[in-house]
């Protein structure tokens, strides 16, 4: 089967592999019917994800039907459509009993697929505890609506769910990428009074505005976030700042932005290490939320995505199959021809 694999820092590259098999009677085996590449994916090839291992097949954002199950696999059956969680997990140990599943502690657990164990950009996938890992998708929902579930719909829901929106918030969005706009969309079902968003891409905030994520939009190049938080909320700053751009700048922004006693959740992932100017902060008494994204809420953002309350397939721009792969990863890291996101059809 073809797949593409991240074969040392610095390079990936499609290759013929084959049809993996079931190691555990927990697993599942999942043909991949739609799929998708991550910024998170650069991040690997980049060697800014320490635990990613080099031959694996990455890819973590896809969804498929069941092929195939082992005899301890209880909630999916063979030829259902189901939507791939990002990450896999026990359910049994410490973390995963406390919602943390990122954490979760078998060595199979957590961000596995595409990063330690082979992932989805390819025709097949084994998906190790496959009762918590797969989630059937309803015959209302179709197979572009239904491809971020796992993924950038629940960085989004989780961003969202940590960052304690309430009712009546003005909630800042740094980033207008993808992660930053699921983020938005998700912020909009705690009802906060003001969703901002800010980047530095005209192109992305215009794209924000077409699909109406957010009310007010900011282009920190040209005003300063925290000043114009502070004409929004009588000079106190924005209740909850959610980091989604992932650069030096835009994390010091997010600080900035936050009013005394705020929140600030850090969704992006950084290529080096942030500093925090504590004597700059002392006083503002802010809650840092961090880490990877507890993805476990993917029956409930499948239920809002029947709903119509969730609307990620806006955000495909580009469709080809798995074999133009090599040249969808171009033109997404370079951001041309107005990309947003890919869908590759194996």
């Amino acid at each position: 089967m073809k797949a593409v694999v991240y074969q040392e820092n610095g390079k990936i590259g499609m290759e013929e592999r084959p049809v993996p098999k079931l190691q555990e009677e927990s697993d599942a085996l999942v043909k991949v019917t739609l799929t998708s590449i991550c910024t998170s994916d650069l991040h690997i090839r980049n060697g800014a994800v320490p635990r990613a291992v080099p031959g694996t097949i990455l890819g973590h954002e896809f969804i498929g039907i069941v092929e195939k199950t082992g005899t301890k696999v209880k909630n999916v059956r063979v030829g259902q459509r189901v939507a791939v969680n990002v990450e896999t997990f026990c359910g049994e140990c410490f973390f995963c009993k406390r919602g943390s599943v990122n954490n979760c502690q078998d060595e199979n657990g957590g961000w596995a697929l595409g990063c330690r164990i082979d992932g989805g950009q390819a025709e097949y996938v084994r998906i190790p505890f496959a009762d918590q890992a797969l989630t059937p998708i309803p015959d209302e929902v179709t197979d572009e609506q239904a491809l971020f579930t796992g993924d950038l719909l629940s960085t989004g829901y989780w961003a969202a769910k940590i960052g304690e929106i309430q009712k009546g918030d003005t909630v800042l969005v740094i980033g207008a990428g993808p992660a930053g706009l699921c983020t938005m969309m998700c912020a909009a079902l705690y009802e906060p009074a003001i969703i901002a968003a800010a980047d530095i891409e005209g192109e992305r905030l215009d794209f924000a505005k077409r699909q109406r994520l957010a009310g007010k939009f900011y282009n920190p190049k040209e005003v300063s976030l925290e000043e114009e938080m502070k004409k929004l909320t009588e000079g106190r700053g924005a209740d909850v700042v959610i980091e989604a751009a992932g650069t030096p700048e835009s994390f010091q922004a997010a600080w900035q932005a936050a009013r005394p006693g705020g929140i600030v959740v850090i969704e992006a992932m950084y290529e080096e290490e942030q500093i925090l100017p504590l004597p700059e902060m002392y006083g503002k008494n802010l809650t840092f939320k961090t880490g990877g994204v507890d993805a476990c809420n993917c029956e409930e953002i499948l239920e809002l995505i029947r709903k119509g309350r969730l609307k990620g397939e806006c955000l495909i721009t580009h469709r080809a199959g798995l074999e133009d792969a090599m040249r969808m990863y171009q033109i997404f890291e370079k951001k041309e021809d107005g990309v947003m996101k890919v869908a590759l059809k194996p």
